[in-house]
């Protein structure tokens, strides 16, 4: 009989399996450096799941065997609120040297400190700095989802980096303004939280015989005689979900403002109810409940196979 072998249960790439310790995660925005672009922007934008639904399309994909046809596909459907500058961040050799503060609205009095006075920028900008970042956040009031907004740091493509950064205070940053004209996006958030769970839905392990002593789901072994203790590539019980989880490569089916589209069902969607702004849909599921933030950026390693994909939008279903 042939040896019986399989590949451990469960990847031990992510570690340690807890809870995230924040809704947004700093992104590693030296991936995109080398972003390709013609036109100035953000590299992130902030939005709120709605939830999915079912969207009417026509494939307008080249060389597809449904080109031309209607067809349903399941997505995602995001609300954009717009978003504001709290302060700028100036990098010397990768790591942040100052941050001046340029905003001290009061929406941000419940997550940050805020000056009573803001200096004047020019003053106040450090004399060598090689990269600029902006401290952003979101605008939620703007929404149905709540009124705490979110901040995150965002990276910047522009010629001149300060000078843009300089036309976006005191503005609102509206999704447009997001580098949306890219039809791929890479989706940062979190899991669905599901707390404590045993070792057979954590990491896949196969349930014992019946008549298995000292229980049925959990492994025969916790370790061996030597080393004298568990190590941690034994399955065990423990937090599952609220993981942070990048997804990369959504296609983008469709961008739009309420007032332009209303995509608002009569009653509202379920557990969110109606968008009142923009509204992003991209082709996909994206992890999280409803009203989980999720970081939209642009692609840094896009496929051909996703690249070429192109739907036109008609209604959802």
């Amino acid at each position: 009989m042939a040896k019986l072998s399989r590949p451990r249960s469960g990847t031990l790439q992510f570690w340690p399996r807890k809870r995230a310790e924040k809704p947004l995660h700093r992104v590693n925005w030296e991936n995109f450096d080398n972003h390709k672009s013609d036109t100035e922007g953000v590299l992130g934008f902030i939005t709120y799941k709605v939830g999915m639904a079912s969207a009417l399309v026509k494939d307008e994909t080249a060389n597809s065997m449904t080109k031309g046809k209607r067809m349903v596909v399941p997505v995602t459907i995001l609300e954009a609120p717009n978003m504001k500058i709290f302060s700028i961040r100036f990098y010397k050799n990768t790591l942040p040297i100052k941050d001046v503060v340029v905003s001290h609205d009061k929406e941000l009095k419940k997550v940050l400190r805020v000056p009573k006075a803001l200096k004047p920028l020019d003053s106040m900008i450090p004399k060598e700095y090689d990269d600029i970042h902006l401290i952003a956040y979101s605008l939620p009031s703007q929404t149905t989802v709540k009124k705490v907004p979110d901040v995150i740091e965002l990276a910047i493509h522009a010629k001149d980096k300060l000078a843009f950064a300089k036309s976006l205070i005191g503005k609102e940053i509206a999704l447009k303004d997001f580098l949306n004209k890219h039809d791929l996006l890479d989706v940062r958030g979190l899991t669905r939280g599901k707390g404590l769970v045993g070792p057979v839905k954590r990491f896949g392990i196969t349930l014992k015989a019946h008549k298995s002593e000292k229980g049925v789901r959990r492994p025969g072994s916790l370790s061996p005689w030597h080393p004298a203790r568990v190590t941690f590539h034994t399955p065990h019980a423990g937090q599952l979900g609220m993981f942070s989880r990048i997804h990369y490569n959504f296609k983008v089916i469709t961008s739009n403002s309420i007032a332009q589209k209303n995509i608002n069902p009569g009653t509202g969607f379920k557990h969110y109810g109606n968008i009142k702004g923009n509204y992003i849909v991209i082709l996909g599921s994206v992890q999280g409940p409803v009203k989980r933030q999720v970081l939209l950026t642009p692609s840094f390693r896009p496929t051909k196979l996703q690249a070429k994909k192109k739907f036109e939008f008609m209604e959802l279903v």
